[in-house]
C-alpha cells in the first residue's frame, strides 16, 4: 500500500488533474473528504492553449501549474504521481506504479487520448497536441524544418520540409492552421531571409463538408474565410488514407509532399483496466448517469472527456470541452457533500455559454446563446476569456505580457529548439 495517512473522514480519489479534476478538488476543500489526487504529471495543464507552444507563442511553463503550488494550503489533500494500472472494484483499490491506494469514492477524470481511426502510421509519423511534451515536440520538429530546409538540396526535399499539413477542422486544427499561418507571415521573413516564405504551403484538410462541426454554418464559413485570406488552403471531404514520412494521400486522390503532418482530427477516451466491458461507450467513453456515476457502479463516477453523459438535449453525450468537464466537476463536488449528510442528489444539466475559437491576429469566431461576432472584437474577448481561465496570477501576467508583446513588435524570443542530449 502506498503510504497516505489513515484519516476517519471518507476517502475521494481523483485520478487525473486536468479541468475536471482540478475544478473537483477545489470544490472539495473544507467538504469532510480526505482528497488524494493521482496524476502521472506533477503539473496542471492549461490544454486550449497547447497551439500556441506548438508555434512559440507561449513557453511551456506560463500553462503548466504544479500541483503542489496549486494545494500548498489545502489540510488533508494528498498528491501521488503515478501511473494507475488497474482498478479492484470489489476491493475499492487503485493499483498505480508507485504502489495500491485504497478509495471510498473513486472520480476519473483521465481525459483523453489521440486516436488515429486505425492508421499505425499515421500514429508513429504524425505529431499530435494533447499535452505540452507533445506542443513542444512538436514546436522543435516545427523549427529544425525550417532549418533543414536552407540546407535541403532539392526542390523535392525543401518542400517535404515546408509544406505542413493540419489534420482535423476542428477548433485545435483552425487554431494551429491560423497560427502557423501567422508565423509564415510575420516570423520566417526574420528569422529565415534566405527562405522564400511563399513556397511554405499550410494545408488542413477535414473529413466532413465544413468546419468547426461544433458550431453554427456561418460561423463555418467565416472560419474558412479567414483562414483562407491568411493563405491556408482548406480541404474539406477529404479524409487521410496514408502516410509514410514523405507524403500524405486523402481520399480525394490528393498526394501532397509533406515532413510534418499535425494530428487534431480524433481523440478516444483513456482506458483504465478493472471496469466492466458494460461500462463503456462510443470512443471509448465511460457511460455515466446524469449524477456522473459510472454504469454499474454506485462509488465511482467520472468527468469530462472520459465520461459520456445523456441528457434530453445532449442525446449522444456532451461536447468534450473545458466548460462541461468544470461544469461537471462543481456540481460531484456538491453532491459529494450532499451524500456525506444523506441529502438527495442534484441531476446534471449542461448550461451552455458559448463557444469559441481564434483564427489568427485580430482574428476570432465568438458565438453565444444569443448573439455571434468574428473579427477584431471577438479576437479581443477570447483572449480575455482565456487570459481568466488560467490558474495563477503570475502566469496570467506572464501570457499577458506575451501577447501584448507579440502583437506590437509581431516578434517573441521564444524560438528555441529544445531536445534531450543524444535527440
Amino acid at each position: 500500500m502506498i503510504n497516505i495517512p489513515a484519516a476517519e473522514k471518507k476517502r475521494v480519489m481523483i485520478v487525473g488533474c486536468g479541468f475536471a479534476g482540478l475544478k473537483l478538488a477545489r470544490k472539495l476543500r473544507h467538504s469532510g473528504y480526505q482528497v488524494v489526487i493521482v496524476d502521472k504529471r506533477n503539473y496542471h495543464q492549461f490544454q486550449p492553449l497547447f497551439y500556441q507552444v506548438a508555434t512559440a507563442g507561449l513557453e511551456p511553463s506560463a500553462i503548466s501549474f504544479p500541483l503542489r503550488k496549486i494545494f500548498q494550503n489545502y489540510k488533508d489533500f494528498y498528491i501521488r504521481i503515478a501511473e494507475v494500472m488497474n482498478i479492484d472494484t470489489e476491493k475499492q483499490q487503485l493499483w498505480t506504479t508507485l504502489g495500491i491506494i485504497q478509495y471510498d469514492y473513486l472520480v476519473l477524470t483521465q481525459g483523453a487520448s489521440n486516436f488515429f481511426f486505425g492508421m499505425k502510421t499515421m500514429e508513429s509519423l504524425s505529431k499530435p497536441m494533447k499535452s505540452v511534451s507533445e506542443a513542444l515536440d512538436l514546436r522543435n520538429t516545427l523549427l529544425q524544418n525550417f532549418e533543414n530546409a536552407l540546407a535541403a538540396t532539392t526542390e523535392e526535399d525543401q518542400e517535404g520540409f515546408l509544406n505542413l499539413v493540419v489534420v482535423g477542422g476542428g477548433p485545435t486544427g483552425v487554431e494551429v492552421s491560423g497560427a502557423l499561418a501567422d508565423m509564415r507571415k510575420y516570423v520566417i521573413g526574420k528569422d529565415y531571409p534566405e527562405l522564400v516564405k511563399e513556397k511554405i504551403n499550410i494545408y488542413l484538410v477535414e473529413g466532413m463538408n465544413r468546419l468547426l462541426v461544433a458550431l453554427s454554418e456561418r460561423s463555418a464559413e467565416k472560419a474558412k474565410e479567414f483562414l483562407e485570406r491568411l493563405g491556408v488552403e482548406v480541404i474539406l471531404n477529404s479524409q487521410v488514407r496514408n502516410y509514410d514520412g514523405k507524403y500524405i494521400e486523402t481520399s480525394d486522390g490528393k498526394k501532397i509532399r509533406t515532413n510534418l503532418v499535425i494530428w487534431t482530427a480524433g481523440i478516444t477516451g483513456a482506458r483504465i483496466g478493472g471496469l466492466r466491458e458494460s461500462s463503456y461507450g462510443k470512443n471509448n467513453r465511460l457511460m455515466v448517469d446524469r449524477f456522473s456515476q459510472v454504469q454499474g457502479y454506485s462509488n465511482i463516477f467520472a468527468l469530462g472527456d472520459v465520461a459520456l453523459m445523456e441528457e434530453p438535449r445532449f442525446p449522444n453525450g456532451h461536447p468534450q470541452v473545458a466548460p462541461v468537464a468544470i461544469q461537471q466537476a462543481r456540481l460531484l463536488a456538491k453532491n459529494l457533500v450532499r451524500t456525506r449528510i444523506q441529502k438527495d442528489l442534484i441531476p446534471f444539466s449542461y448550461k451552455d455559454k458559448g463557444t469559441m475559437a481564434t483564427v489568427g491576429r485580430n482574428l476570432a469566431i465568438v458565438e453565444l446563446p444569443n448573439a455571434r461576432f468574428y473579427g477584431t472584437f471577438a479576437w479581443m474577448v477570447w483572449m480575455f476569456v482565456h487570459l481568466m481561465s488560467i490558474v495563477g496570477i503570475r502566469n496570467r501576467f506572464l501570457i499577458l505580457i506575451n501577447w501584448f508583446w507579440n502583437y506590437v513588435t509581431y516578434d517573441t524570443s521564444l524560438r528555441l529548439i529544445l531536445k534531450p542530449k543524444g535527440c
